[in-house]
């Protein structure tokens, strides 16, 4: 006999993210940037987030200009291949230039970037997938600084969300002379708090934070400055 009930549907594949916690260290103990995503957002719309993104195949690319621990001490620590370990530091210093202009990169002669201002005509280039980021590097003669970032957290969708990513979180201090913006059209908010205050505001109701993020915030308030954080 035959049934009329259809088998449920599998969970959609998550892809691969990532997002980048940053920090700096203000006058009152160690604050944290954030950003809104507009209502309109297909994922997480209305959210306070940290900035991020999924990966582009072409953030694996083995031209790559790097700086700082090679692809496979982060594929230790990420349980994942090499390419795919490079593919996530890549996203994760891109994304972060691309949402907010800060840029997690240095000269050639390994002076860290102190103006990102200069570079911000190619983020619409890199938004529309014009130019990958290892020919925006190389244009620029620029590397990408690894050394910046550290490994945070690793968070997956739950398979009943239509949309699923598979974030690796990275924690990096704000570079001297750099300050992120809110130019992104998908974003309303931009700020910089205390972990603290910004969990208080989310107890009280003022603002929205998915678990990762009130996860991580959590942490965070737990070191009093950037240092003991990195």
């Amino acid at each position: 006999m035959s049934s009329n009930i259809e088998s449920p549907a599998a969970p959609p594949q998550p892809k691969d993210a990532a997002t980048v916690v940053l920090v700096r260290d203000g006058e009152n103990g160690i604050e944290v940037f954030l950003q809104r995503r507009v209502q309109q957002m297909a994922f997480a719309g209305g959210m306070t987030v940290f900035p991020g993104g999924g990966v582009d195949p072409r953030d694996g690319e083995a031209d790559l200009a790097w700086q700082g621990p090679a692809a496979r001490w982060w594929a230790e620590r990420f349980g994942a291949g090499e390419r795919d370990a490079r593919q996530l530091v890549c996203a994760a210093v891109r994304e972060t230039f691309e949402e907010c202009g800060v840029l997690l990169a240095d000269h050639r002669d390994g002076a860290p970037v102190s103006d990102a201002g200069r570079y911000h005509a190619a983020r619409t280039e890199l938004e529309a997938h014009e130019l990958s980021f290892s020919a925006f590097l190389a244009r620029e003669e620029l590397s990408l600084a690894a050394d910046r970032l550290r490994p945070f957290d690793h968070w997956i969708t739950p398979s009943v969300e239509p949309r699923r990513y598979d974030t690796r979180f990275f924690l990096a201090a704000l570079p001297v002379g750099q300050e992120p913006d809110d130019q992104p059209t998908e974003v309303d908010l931009t700020m910089w708090a205390r972990p603290v205050d910004l969990l208080a505001d989310f107890r009280a109701g003022r603002s929205m934070l998915l678990p990762p993020t009130w996860t991580q915030l959590r942490h965070l308030s737990e070191f009093p400055d950037v240092a003991a954080a990195l």
